[in-house]
């Protein structure tokens, strides 16, 4: 399976390419661009963190590590409350006591989870105006409420048990739980906490990226242990060169899609946007945001829940893991797809025409 999907996003770069020289005809150039341009912004969000994870494993190790324990899970766990592109496949790589359980954590359960509590939420609820944001939080509820579908999903096909899946997930589904909660009973103070937790993250990213090219410039660094910048660069490069294939492949994929979606709405009683922005958060879940405001109710709490799952799937998720762990694509697919899904199913029966 890697290998065909590596195929079509060569054959994407190709074609993006060549539109690019011909003068953007076909769309597909601007996309092909679009992707490399993104290497900048993907760069200062992830770089940081990857050069600070060592730092912060053996910082967090004295406390994660016993408190994991003392529940029977491995502590790679804990890194799965980042974003998988802002350090935490990096963290719960530090901190696996078995590898498998850290390639889950840092892939699987950052990918869904992890990018949720970090950007999703607190990037969402700073977009949509707030007469969207009940419907929002709500969508986000549901998502969340989906979001074991997809890691069991994922765990499978990355070798774990339903049992070793389920239990590996304690300390994930003890803090989805208040999270619900509190989407549900207070959702502007968790808004105003998340983007607190948004500013320390983007606080500590900028800090260890500034060391890092201190140390890099100089030699010198007053924290020991990080991990060279050029490590960190190197992984945001090879997301880039992905990306350059992947944006022209989801936007032909988009495309094509345009019309069975149309009818796939009327079927299920949405408007052909709220699908359309669901496919678009594949890509990047910030058009679907943008647009957030154009789509009907049931739309809104439909696309909300998607994307706890299923944002960046196509673009910086995908590259990310080709970089890193291209075996651990079919099983970020997998749980991707099957959260986002399920996550969709259960907000349009939540929110099925009452008699």
């Amino acid at each position: 399976m890697e290998r065909a999907l590596m195929m079509v996003m060569a054959a994407g770069a190709v074609l993006g390419g060549a539109d690019r020289i011909f003068g953007n005809k076909l769309g597909l150039g601007e996309q092909f661009e679009r992707g490399f341009l993104l290497l900048g912004p993907m760069a200062l969000s992830m770089a940081g963190m990857i050069c600070l994870a060592p730092v912060l494993a053996d910082a967090l190790g004295w406390v994660i590590v016993p408190l994991y324990r003392l529940m029977g899970v491995d502590p790679a766990m804990f890194g799965g409350l980042l974003a998988i592109d802002m350090g935490g496949y990096q963290l719960a790589r530090e901190l696996a006591e078995d590898p498998a359980a850290g390639r889950y954590a840092g892939i699987i359960v950052s990918a869904t989870f992890g990018c949720t509590l970090v950007f999703t939420i607190p990037v969402g609820m700073g977009m949509i105006g707030p007469d969207c944001r009940p419907r929002f939080a709500r969508g986000i509820m549901l998502g969340l409420a989906a979001m074991p579908a997809g890691l069991i999903a994922g765990g499978l096909l990355c070798g774990l048990s339903l049992r070793d899946c389920l239990h590996q997930n304690l300390p994930t589904f003890a803090l989805a739980l208040p999270l619900l909660l509190g989407l549900w009973k207070i959702p502007d103070a968790m808004v105003r906490g998340f983007c607190l937790l948004a500013d320390g993250i983007k606080a500590v990213v900028t800090a260890g990226l500034a060391l890092a090219a201190a140390e890099y410039l100089t030699g010198w660094n007053p924290v020991s242990g990080m991990a060279p910048i050029e490590e960190a660069m190197a992984v945001a490069a090879s997301i880039g060169v992905v990306l350059l294939g992947s944006l022209p492949a989801a936007e032909l994929l988009r495309r094509g899609l345009a019309r069975p979606f149309a009818r796939l709405g009327a079927v299920l009683g949405l408007d052909p946007g709220s699908l359309t922005g669901m496919l678009v958060s594949l890509v990047s879940p910030m058009p679907a945001l943008s647009m957030y405001g154009s789509l009907d109710r049931r739309g809104q709490v439909a696309a909300g829940a998607f994307l706890v799952s299923g944002a960046s799937l196509l673009a910086a998720h995908m590259g990310f893991v080709v970089g890193v762990e291209p075996a651990m694509l079919a099983p970020l697919i997998a749980a991707k797809l099957t959260g986002a899904l399920s996550a969709a199913a259960l907000a349009l029966w939540a929110e099925r025409p009452r008699a």
